[in-house]
């Protein structure tokens, strides 16, 4: 029997896709077809650090590509797929929080991922030079607006 554990990726944090009435934010199917393509078939070690509120696992996950184990969040941050997670609380970052940040200010430099194009958001709002929404502040938006997420819900 397969069983499947679902694990948030400690330190990054991709783009939401539609779920629970909230509309997909821009680049969030790129990031999880990314993904999937990335990990599918392949053996992956999780260095876990704990579970999160949702019950997920949070942990650093690592895929072997030819000879070297590559950091799967580090890899989404240099593909423009993710962003420095930016919680309040439970950010773990297993001593990469600094070079995180690095590959995030590079991708956004260069203008890669769901950093090639302003905000959708923004834009209708006539926000010229704005950057993309983050997640952070996507979600901090849709709660704002009450479209709440399940896990939310069940936590009161």
């Amino acid at each position: 029997m397969v069983s499947q554990i679902h694990i948030r990726i400690a330190g990054v944090d991709a783009p939401e896709l539609a779920h629970f009435g909230r509309p997909a934010q821009p680049f969030s199917a790129e990031a999880y077809k990314w993904l999937s393509n990335y990990i599918l078939h392949r053996r992956v070690r999780a260095y876990i650090y704990r579970r999160d509120q949702y019950d997920r696992v949070v942990a650093i996950v690592f895929v072997r590509k030819r000879l070297f184990k590559r950091d799967v969040g580090l890899e989404m941050l240099k593909k423009g797929l993710a962003t420095v997670y930016e919680a309040k609380t439970g950010s773990e970052f297993g001593g990469f929080e600094k070079r995180y940040r690095q590959v995030e200010r590079k991708a956004k430099s260069d203008r890669v991922g769901m950093w090639s194009q302003p905000s959708l958001w923004a834009r209708l709002r006539g926000e010229k030079g704005r950057e993309l929404e983050s997640p952070r502040e996507y979600k901090t938006r849709m709660a704002a607006t009450g479209l709440e997420t399940e896990g939310k819900k069940k936590a009161r």
